[in-house]
């Protein structure tokens, strides 16, 4: 999932804020790191969430792209990296939003739901990405972050 300045080309899944920040939605299966670049060509960076109408604006944009497939784990811009350890009293896990300029570096105590508990660690880099399951007929997708 892609945070992007400007609006995409035609025909790619994508959302608008009000306030302007739009996201796009990219089914691949490439690492972090690849989906990080494929942000990049496209002038954006990896999706980062600061609000709960962002993250809903956000899930209904991945619920429409991935529709009918099984659970999907969407990249977007959250990263540990190897000084930092899982800190389990924050939301984050000591996780953080990458890609500078406005990404925000905290997120609201509703919004740190995990699928999973990351593994404990303070030695190696982790990616995490934003984890989302078929919806209930006529709810919302179920969703967590899962490393």
């Amino acid at each position: 999932a892609c945070a992007l300045s400007r609006p995409p080309l035609p025909r790619t899944a994508v959302r608008c804020q009000a306030a302007g920040t739009c996201f796009s939605a990219h089914l691949a299966n490439p690492s972090y790191a690849e989906a990080r670049s494929a942000c990049s060509r496209r002038e954006g960076v990896l999706a980062w969430v600061s609000s709960e109408p962002e993250l809903l604006l956000l899930l209904g944009l991945l619920a429409e792209t991935a529709a009918g497939s099984p659970p999907s784990l969407f990249w977007v811009g959250l990263k540990r990296n190897a000084s930092a350890c899982t800190d389990a009293g924050q939301p984050l896990r000591g996780f953080s939003w990458e890609g500078g300029g406005a990404a925000p570096r905290e997120v609201p105590t509703a919004l740190g739901r995990w699928v999973k508990e990351p593994l404990r660690s303070c030695l190696t880099a982790r990616c995490a990405g934003l984890h989302l399951a078929a919806a209930s007929p006529g709810g919302s997708p179920s969703w967590g972050w899962k490393e």
